[in-house]
């Protein structure tokens, strides 16, 4: 029987790793311009401290090593978004779309523009769920999966075309992938990829529910909460709101930096 509590608590740990790892991510790229090596030296940490934790918990599935897996994944999933927004991973195309390209010229020019970040996020999900196939707690494998598949499918509606794009978190230099972006426009495709994804938060509802332990229940909230909240970034892409309002705290500088600056 699902313990209401568990499946709360696991609510609260999720939305609060998204909103403070995120803004946490924004903040080391944003404030660290000037010097991404030392953001790749913190991401690099976060990659080791991620994939520790994640075999650390890998061999039980005590409540705490669910949420230990679930951080780790998260963890991972951030060392590759600085290595990203840094520059240091992102594609062999850097140049902005031709003016006139359309079709598979376009798709080709906006895939090369991504294809090592993908690779190496398709790549990193892979090991992960290997590991996870042959250990007890694979949650943060998991966690990582579904981060993927989210965050191709916002890649894909961002190409054909959203009502309403935040790009603030996009650094300057990363400036020509904004080329790639489709026209405003409410398609199909982004109101299906809404609704499936929260078929998928369903589907992690309805196994806590049906959980029989607490760490059942805790792993399939984890999961469901970041489903919905992959939901909500989707929604933001259909609504006029500026999600990036949300983390403006990572993105301002402290005013005697901006002082010295000026």
């Amino acid at each position: 029987m699902v313990e209401w509590s568990d499946l709360g608590l696991s609510f609260v740990a999720a939305l609060l790793l998204w909103f403070v790892g995120t803004g946490l991510v924004a903040a080391i790229h944003h404030r660290m311009r000037q010097s991404f090596g030392r953001a790749l030296v913190i991401a690099g940490i976060c990659a080791v401290g991620g994939l520790s934790l994640f075999v650390l918990a890998s061999q039980t599935m005590a409540v705490w090593a669910i949420y230990a897996s679930f951080l780790g994944g998260l963890m991972i999933w951030s060392w590759h978004e600085i290595s990203f927004l840094t520059g240091a991973v992102s594609g062999s195309h850097t140049d902005r779309c031709p003016p006139g390209a359309r079709g598979w010229q376009r798709f080709s020019l906006a895939t090369m523009a991504l294809i090592h970040h993908e690779i190496a996020l398709a790549m990193t999900a892979a090991l992960l769920l290997s590991l996870g196939a042959v250990t007890a707690n694979a949650t943060g494998a998991y966690a990582f999966a579904l981060l993927l598949v989210f965050r191709l499918s916002s890649k894909l509606n961002i190409y054909w075309g959203v009502p309403n794009m935040s790009d603030e978190l996009l650094p300057r230099h990363l400036d020509y992938l904004k080329s790639y972006f489709g026209p405003k426009r409410l398609t199909l495709s982004l109101l299906l990829s809404i609704m499936m994804i929260i078929s998928v938060a369903g589907y992690f509802g309805m196994r806590a529910a049906a959980a029989t332990t607490p760490s059942e229940t805790v792993q399939a909230g984890l999961l469901c909460c970041l489903s919905l909240l992959a939901a909500l970034e989707h929604v933001f892409l259909a609504i006029p709101f500026r999600d990036s309002r949300l983390w403006q705290w990572a993105l301002d500088q402290p005013r005697s930096k901006i002082s010295k600056e000026g």
